[in-house]
Formats: structure tokens, C-alpha cells, sequence
């Protein structure tokens, strides 16, 4: 992990004093363990640190922030690539510790929801929601370059899947972002983006296909 990372105890200690709980170091190195597993290539504490430092660059679109830095520290928390409930385990985790803190019901529900928008199945419904989203997906307008190690990390994680398949499957997750009428709709990230991400996805669904 980066000497500059934004995953760090010093931001956690900050970002349980905002929510007025304990410092929960335990829940800090659990977390840290999580995001550190062998396997991880790319949904790993480099991807939580990109994410967070987006969110400082958004930080005027976020209703709650507290809220939503929380729901990244947590999304990808629980992440077994073959497995189709990680979201929603990583969500549960989330809820159970705030929950634990004695957390209103309300807010944690708020934060669960945060992560379970995180599976991009279906549209955002708040402007925290619409953020996270954007930032969670802000590699696919990276550099070319950035993106296609993205591409490869995201690989590694899959290595166990056939060739064939797994680019068959991949190269229609991909397609199925392409062909959102907009991928970033939260305003934060700017339209370069936007473009950028066309660019690299066009690029890597032909690379998939042999086109």
C-alpha cells in the first residue's frame, strides 16, 4: 500500500469522530486485513485509497459525507470473485458494526443501501448515492494505461475462469456500462471522463471479442 494512502488509521480515527463513536481499532485492522488478502489485484486498500481521494474531490456534491466515506471503506470489504453476494456481505458488515455502535437504525439502513448501489444494477435514487457510484467506477475514465492495468488486475482476480468464458463475460459487463446513455451522473468527475471511459471500454471489449 502507498506511503500516501488514504487508508490510513489517522483518516478512520477522524472518520469515526464525525460519526461520535469510539476510534474501533479493531474494526480499522479487520478492514485493513480484508483489503490486504492474497488475490487481490485490483479490489484491494489501493482501490479504497483512490476512491477516498475522489471523494475529497467531491466533497461539495455529498449530502453526508460521513456517510458515504463510510460505505467506501466498506464496499468491497467481503470480496470472493465468484461469488454473487459480495456486495451484499460487505453491506451486512457495515450495518452489523454500526449497529453494534448503537447507530440509529435509519442511518445504518442508509449505509447499507450506499454499498448494495455498488452492484450497478440499478439506477442511483440520491445525489450520495449517484457520488459513490461514480466514484466506485471512476477507473473505467482512468488513462489508457491506468485502465488497461485495471483490466489486468481484474484479470487475475478471475484467473481461474477459462479464457473463453471469461472473456465472454466480461466483454458484456463491460457492454452493458458502454451502453448507458451516461456513465458518471453525478457531476463530480467532469465530462473528460466520461469520454475517457468510452474510449477505454470500446478499446477493451474489442480487445475481448478479437474485433
Amino acid at each position: 500500500m502507498s506511503q500516501q494512502s488514504a487508508m490510513n488509521a489517522e483518516r478512520w480515527v477522524r472518520l469515526m469522530t464525525a460519526w461520535q463513536l469510539g476510534t474501533n481499532p479493531d474494526t480499522f485492522a479487520a478492514l485493513l486485513r480484508a483489503y490486504t488478502e492474497t488475490g487481490r489485484h485490483y479490489h484491494s486498500a489501493e482501490h479504497v485509497t483512490a476512491c477516498l481521494q475522489h471523494l475529497d474531490g467531491c466533497a461539495g456534491r455529498v449530502d453526508n459525507p460521513a456517510e458515504v466515506e463510510l460505505a467506501l471503506w466498506f464496499h468491497d470489504a467481503i470480496y470472493q470473485p465468484l461469488s454473487s453476494s459480495n456486495e451484499q456481505d460487505s453491506a451486512d458488515w457495515a450495518a452489523s458494526f454500526l449497529t453494534e455502535q448503537g447507530v440509529d437504525e435509519q442511518l445504518v439502513a442508509r449505509v447499507h443501501r450506499l454499498i448494495m448501489v455498488t452492484e450497478h444494477n440499478a439506477p442511483t435514487t440520491t445525489r450520495d448515492e449517484a457520488v459513490l457510484v461514480d466514484i466506485d467506477l471512476a477507473i473505467l475514465g482512468a488513462p489508457a494505461a491506468v485502465y488497461e492495468l485495471f483490466e489486468q488486475g481484474v484479470r487475475q482476480e478471475y484467473r481461474r475462469v477459462p479464457a473463453p468464458l471469461y472473456r465472454r463475460k466480461r466483454a458484456h459487463v463491460l457492454r452493458g456500462f458502454l451502453e448507458r446513455p451516461r456513465l458518471y451522473v453525478s457531476g463530480c468527475l467532469g465530462p473528460e471522463r466520461e469520454h475517457q471511459a468510452r474510449d477505454n471500454l470500446t478499446r477493451a471489449i474489442a480487445q475481448l471479442e478479437g474485433v
